[in-house]
C-alpha cells in the first residue's frame, strides 16, 4: 500500500520524495537501518572521541580511520562479484551479526577500563573487513526490493537521507551520552541497534532470485569489469571525479575532534554538535536529489554539488568561530552527499546491467578504499603544518578536480541521455 496515496495534489512533493516506500519489503528495510544507523553513529562519536581522549594525536585519529576503511581497497571489488553469485540478504544479515559482536566487545573492554588504542585500532580493522563485505552486498540488495527501474534512482537518495538523518540526530545523542555514561555504553547501544536492521531483514518476503552463473573465474570476471569501467569514457570520468574526492576531501572527518577541541576549543558536545552540522547539511541534500523528477539533470548537479563540497570544506578549514564552522559544514554536508549520491546515480543509470554489480563496487571502493590512505595523509601531514592548513590544501585539489569534471559534463550527459532512450525506464 503507498502510504501517501489520496493525499491532495499538494503533498505531491513529498509523494515523490517518499515513493520508494511504497514497497513493503523497503519500509522494514528502511526503519530497520534507520534504527541501526543512529546507533552507529553514536559509537562512531564514541570511538573518535575515545581515541582523542587517550592519545590526543591527530595522526592516531587518522590511523583508526585508515584500519576502519582499508580492507575495502582489497576485499570490495571482489565482494563486487560475489553479490552476483551468492545470497545478498543472508550475507547482510551475517555481516550485521558481526558488526553487533564487535560493537560488544568495544563496550566491554571499555566498561572494564582496559581498552588501549591498539585494541581500538585492530577492532576497527575487524570492522572494516566485515564492512568491505558488507558495502557491495547491500547496494547490489536494493534492486531486489525495489521491482520498477524508474523508482531505484528514489531509493538510493532515501538511503542517503537514511544515514544522513543518522548522521544529524546520532553525533548529539552520543556527544550528550559520553558525558552522561561514558563511551562504552555507546559501544553497547550500537551493539543493541543492530538488532532492529536483522529483524527487518529476517521479516522480508523476497522471492528466491536465480543466482546468474557467470563463466570464468573471480578474477577474470574482476578484470572484465576494471577494464570496462577504465573504457567506458564516461564511468572513468564519474569514478575519477569520486576517487579525487575521497582521497582529498573526505578524510577531514576523521580530524573532527581535533577541530572541536582544539580549533573551537570545545568538547564531546562540540564535536556532536559539529558532526550534526555535516549531517543536517547532507540530509538536505539527500532529500533534494529525492525530489528530483527528471534524471537528465543530475550530471549538472553532480558538478555544482562537487563545487559546493569543496568552498564549504574550504571555509571550515579556516574557521575559527563555532558558528561560521557550521554553516560551513551545512554547505560541506549538502554537496558531499548530493555529489556522491548523484555519482552512484548516474553509474547506475549507465552501466550495462550484466556489469553494473562490478562496477557499482568500484564505485564503492574509491570512497571506502580510498579515503583511508587519505585519512592516514592527512594525519601524517598535520604533525608538521596543522589539520587546519592540511585541510585547506586539500580542498583546494577537490575543488581543481570539479572544474575538471565540469569540462567533461557535457559527455555525461549525453550517455545518460543515450542510456535512457534506449533502455525502458
Amino acid at each position: 500500500m503507498y502510504p501517501f496515496r489520496g493525499l491532495p495534489v499538494r503533498f505531491d512533493t513529498v509523494r515523490t520524495i517518499f515513493r520508494a516506500l511504497s514497497y513493503r519489503n523497503y519500509r522494514y528495510y528502511y526503519l530497520g537501518q534507520s534504527i541501526s544507523l543512529i546507533g552507529l553513529w553514536v559509537q562512531n562519536i564514541a570511538m573518535g572521541w575515545l581515541a582523542y581522549r587517550l592519545t590526543g594525536s591527530a595522526l592516531l585519529l587518522g590511523t583508526i580511520a585508515f584500519a576502519l576503511q582499508i580492507p575495502s581497497l582489497f576485499i570490495t571489488p571482489f565482494a563486487g562479484v560475489l553479490a552476483d553469485r551468492w545470497s545478498r540478504r543472508k550475507i547482510i544479515i551475517a555481516t550485521q551479526a558481526l558488526s553487533m559482536v564487535i560493537a560488544f566487545v568495544l563496550a566491554v573492554l571499555t566498561l572494564k577500563e582496559v581498552i588501549t588504542v591498539s585494541m581500538i585500532i585492530g577492532l576497527a580493522l575487524v570492522n572494516g573487513v566485515v564492512l568491505a563485505f558488507d558495502t557491495p552486498f547491500r547496494q547490489s540488495f536494493v534492486p531486489d526490493i525495489i521491482t520498477r527501474r524508474e523508482d531505484l534512482a528514489n531509493a538510493i537518495a532515501l538511503n542517503s537521507s537514511l544515514y544522513n538523518l543518522a548522521r544529524f540526530v546520532g553525533p548529539p545523542i552520543g556527544g550528550v551520552l559520553i558525558v552522561w555514561v561514558g563511551e562504552g555504553w555507546c559501544f553497547f547501544i550500537n551493539g543493541v541497534s543492530f538488532l532492529a536492521v536483522i529483524f527487518a531483514l529476517m521479516a522480508m518476503r523476497i522471492q528466491k532470485t536465480q543466482i546468474r552463473s557467470r563463466a570464468g573465474s573471480i578474477l577474470s570476471q574482476l578484470r572484465e569489469g576494471v577494464s570496462y569501467a577504465w573504457n567506458f569514457r564516461t564511468i572513468r570520468y564519474l569514478i575519477t571525479l569520486v576517487a579525487l574526492s575521497s582521497l582529498f576531501g573526505l578524510p577531514f572527518q576523521a580530524q573532527m575532534p581535533l577541530f572541536a577541541a582544539e580549533v573551537l576549543d570545545g568538547d564531546s558536545q562540540m564535536l556532536g554538535i559539529l558532526t550534526g552540522a555535516l549531517g543536517a547539511g547532507a540530509l538536505t541534500g539527500a532529500f533534494f536529489l529525492a525530489s528530483r523528477k527528471n534524471t537528465k539533470s543530475i550530471p549538472g548537479i553532480t558538478f555544482k554539488a562537487a563545487l559546493m563540497f569543496s568552498l564549504g570544506l574550504a571555509v571550515f578549514a579556516l574557521s575559527t568561530t563555532t558558528i561560521l564552522s557550521m554553516i560551513a559544514l551545512v554547505i560541506t554536508g549538502f554537496g558531499m552527499i548530493v555529489h556522491f549520491n548523484s555519482t552512484n546515480t548516474l553509474i547506475q543509470s549507465i552501466a550495462d546491467e550484466d556489469k553494473r554489480g562490478r562496477v557499482v563496487s568500484l564505485y564503492s571502493l574509491t570512497f571506502m578504499g580510498i579515503t583511508p590512505l587519505g585519512s592516514l595523509l592527512v594525519g601524517a601531514l598535520a604533525e608538521y603544518i596543522g589539520v587546519p592548513f592540511t585541510v585547506f590544501a586539500f580542498s583546494l585539489v577537490c575543488l581543481a578536480s570539479a572544474l575538471l569534471f565540469g569540462s567533461r559534463v557535457k559527455t555525461v550527459y549525453n550517455s545518460l541521455v543515450r542510456k535512457l532512450t534506449s533502455t525502458e525506464y
